[in-house]
């Protein structure tokens, strides 16, 4: 019983925390911390996976006698047509150019790891190749930002500027990367502002019931803090265990206030909308990702190797367009410490 009684104790401190810390006072946004050991390990180098699967595929299928007659002619006629497809995929999903004088020489995030929000940051930043570094907020004691009035995340200091939200650091950013195009009229009612709305204003609060909808799904997301974070032995055992029982009944509470009947269909329907909305374009963009494909992007990326995220893919249509955000956005621009 006392066993019992101190982790309904530490869940309801740790429920508070959440709330207190997360950006636009999403309660669930704080603890999407979840995912970061299975996000970026299978994001990273996409490209150049494919090239070395593409290569074994055709030294296997070269019979050894052709190999013994034709050793330097296969070989190279090979190398020749990998390397063509490869040159033709990283053209397909060239960036857009950046003046290097533009970018911030100085630039980091505070941040959880598996933040929608914060993801959304990310995204941005690992699409426009800007480098930063990232410090790892503790989301019990918040010691890394108490230099800070702005007590959520993310929270950005770009060459020793503070910006805070994510939609506004973005808005920020693209200003200071691209000021031409971000000093053009905005059009509040065009297509890429209301995706982009349709972000923050829906898709992010289906995330939370999925991830958190039964306890093992509510563990498995918490599994991230046995390697990331700030944290003491002590704080690890209370975080993943008493977070995951508060996330669970947070959840709930999320799921009855926005009238989710059935939480995975409510992200399958998500994602279907979302590709609807691409009318048979690669991306929200045309050929090349904008804001809006880069939001939706960042917040679905910490969700996509967890169960639920997993599931999103095998039952929607929106694989082939994660696909190809994940080889247009490229490996991250983060700086490892």
């Amino acid at each position: 019983m006392r066993r019992a009684s101190t982790l309904a104790a530490a869940s309801t401190c740790l429920s508070r925390a959440i709330v207190a810390t997360s950006e636009h006072h999403h309660q669930y946004n704080s603890l999407f911390q979840a995912a970061s050991a299975y996000a970026y390990a299978t994001n990273a180098g996409s490209s150049r996976r494919w090239f070395s699967t593409s290569m074994r595929s055709i030294s296997s299928g070269a019979s050894p006698g052709a190999a013994k007659v034709l050793p330097s002619i296969g070989g190279a006629a090979a190398s020749v047509a990998a390397g063509v497809s490869l040159l033709a995929e990283k053209e397909a999903y060239a960036k857009e150019p950046v003046n290097l004088d533009l970018i911030p020489k100085e630039v980091v995030l505070y941040q959880y790891e598996s933040c929608p929000f914060c993801n959304k940051v990310k995204a941005f930043l690992d699409y426009y190749d800007v480098p930063y570094k990232v410090v790892e907020v503790n989301p019990l004691s918040k010691k890394e930002i108490k230099w800070s009035d702005y007590k959520k995340v993310p929270i950005l200091v770009v060459d020793g500027v503070q910006l805070q939200d994510s939609s506004a650091i973005i808005d920020q950013l693209r200003s200071k990367l691209h000021p031409t195009k971000s000093n053009s009229l905005v059009d509040e009612e065009d297509e890429e502002t209301k995706w982009r709305r349709w972000v923050d204003g829906h898709l992010v609060h289906v995330l939370s019931p999925n991830i958190y909808r039964n306890t093992s799904e509510a563990l498995e997301s918490f599994d991230y803090i046995t390697s990331n974070g700030n944290f003491s032995f002590t704080e690890k055992y209370t975080v993943k265990y008493a977070g995951a029982a508060a996330m669970y009944f947070v959840s709930k509470k999320l799921k009855k206030k926005y009238n989710i009947t059935d939480e995975r269909a409510s992200l399958y329907e998500a994602a279907e909308t979302w590709v609807d909305a691409l009318d048979d374009r690669e991306f929200l963009g045309g050929s090349k990702p904008n804001l809006a494909d880069l939001a939706v992007f960042g917040v679905l990326r910490p969700i996509r190797y967890l169960r639920s995220g997993k599931d999103m893919i095998e039952h929607t249509r929106i694989g082939e367009w994660y696909t190809r955000m994940e080889n247009a956005v490229g490996e991250s621009s983060r700086i490892k410490a």
